[in-house]
C-alpha cells in the first residue's frame, strides 16, 4: 500500500495536510515499511496564493503522480476531507512522534480508537481488513 502523511525535517508526523510544508510517501509490505521517499511540496505558502480549488487540484495531481492509496494525517478542512472522499482515498488518523510509526499504527487502527483518538472526518471509505 502507498501511503502519504505530512512530515516534519525531524520524521516526526505534521498535524497539518493541506498546509504542510514537507510530506512523505511510504510504501507498506506485510506492516513494514520497505520504501520512504520526502517531498518539500510547500503547501503550507501555495495554499494562499490561488483559489481553494486550485490548491485541492494540487494536492490530488500529487497523489495520483505518486500512487497514493490512502492518507495519514490528524487534521484538515472539510473542503480536502470532501475531496479525498469522492476520490475514495481513505484518510486514516496520525499519530504524534515518529512518521513512520505512525503510519504502521494508522493502517492497523485507521479510526484511531484504539490509540485513544478518533478520526472526525466525514468518510465512507475505509481500508477493508485492516
Amino acid at each position: 500500500m502507498i501511503v502519504m502523511t505530512p512530515v516534519t525535517p525531524e520524521g516526526d508526523s505534521d498535524p497539518r495536510f493541506g498546509r504542510a510544508p514537507r510530506v512523505a510517501v511510504a510504501e507498506v509490505v506485510d506492516g513494514a515499511v520497505v520504501s520512504w521517499a520526502e517531498h518539500q511540496v510547500d503547501w503550507d505558502v501555495l495554499h494562499d496564493e490561488g483559489t481553494h480549488g486550485a490548491h485541492h487540484a494540487r494536492v490530488m495531481t500529487f497523489l495520483k503522480e505518486n500512487g497514493v492509496e490512502a492518507v495519514v494525517s490528524a487534521e484538515m478542512g472539510p473542503g480536502m476531507a470532501r475531496m479525498l472522499d469522492t476520490a475514495k482515498i481513505p484518510v486514516l488518523l496520525a499519530s504524534p512522534g515518529d512518521a513512520k510509526a505512525s503510519i504502521l499504527a494508522a493502517i492497523a487502527d485507521p479510526d484511531g480508537t484504539a490509540r485513544g483518538g478518533r478520526l472526525v472526518l466525514p468518510l465512507a471509505h475505509r481500508i477493508d481488513g485492516h
